[in-house]
């Protein structure tokens, strides 16, 4: 996997703030994040320099400021980060992690129709 689809949680946590705004400062950053999170300025700066490195963020000046944004896109990591589970975790296996989430995770009654939708939908495209 690329070093650009590894987020450790605090990239993570920065990125999809990021996502969010679509584009922000540090301190928008900052203002972003749950009240309950204590990051100092510099440590927001610092992690959106690595994003940058990584280059899963890009930057551009306005005046004095700069300005971040997301240059890596949430689906392509949610994608990769899966597929890299799927590798990993269940031998390459979608049906045995499809299982795992199943049994691990309380369904509601309305949750699995709707995930019963989305398998009957992809049998009918596979037909």
């Amino acid at each position: 996997m690329s070093e650009k689809y590894y987020l450790t949680p605090v990239e993570l946590e920065i990125m999809e703030i990021l996502w969010k705004l679509r584009e922000g400062t540090v301190h928008e950053v900052l203002e972003g994040l749950p009240a309950k999170r204590k990051l100092a300025y510099t440590s927001v700066s610092t992690m959106l320099r690595i994003l940058q490195q990584k280059k899963s963020v890009g930057i551009k000046k306005s005046g004095r400021q700069h300005i971040y944004f997301p240059l890596l896109n949430k689906e392509n990591y949610a994608k990769q980060s899966l597929n890299k589970i799927v590798q990993n975790v269940f031998a390459g296996d979608s049906a045995q992690l499809v299982s795992f989430l199943v049994d691990q995770n309380p369904l509601s009654f309305e949750e699995i129709n709707t995930i019963q939708k989305m398998l009957d939908a992809k049998k009918k495209e596979l037909a």
